[in-house]
């Protein structure tokens, strides 16, 4: 059974840091997408950044602007989202999912993706 589960959300004040993690369990492929994406309240998903498994492609929404960075550790089926320089309206509930396309990597339109984990809360003070 694929379980994927975010982990490292909580409060920051305004220009702080947060590190996200998403591991995968129980995915057999080695060739695939992991997405990030988030909701805000009474908004609409939408996509933050992916990383390919086998092609190491990144891609990013265009509002992040270099602040965030993502990253793989495929020994530990492990994906990272570094978010620097952190913004009130980055609060959210962030979510990582899976592309099982594989490479080339597609991007972040939301389905594409399955396999979503229960998402981990970021809350930026002002």
């Amino acid at each position: 059974e694929v379980h994927v589960v975010e982990s490292g959300g909580g409060l920051v004040q305004a220009g702080g840091s947060l590190r996200l993690s998403c591991k995968v369990t129980g995915f057999t492929r080695d060739d695939y997408t992991i997405g990030w994406f988030r909701q805000a309240p009474g908004k609409k998903r939408e996509g933050v950044s992916c990383i390919g498994r086998t092609d190491g492609v990144t891609k990013y929404a265009n509002f992040i602007k270099g602040r965030f960075t993502v990253s793989s550790d495929n020994a530990e089926n492990t994906v990272y989202l570094q978010m620097n320089s952190l913004k009130p309206e980055d609060t959210a509930t962030y979510y990582c999912a899976i592309d099982m396309s594989g490479a080339p990597t597609r991007g972040l339109l939301d389905w594409w993706y399955e396999y979503w984990g229960q998402g981990t809360q970021v809350t930026v003070s002002a």
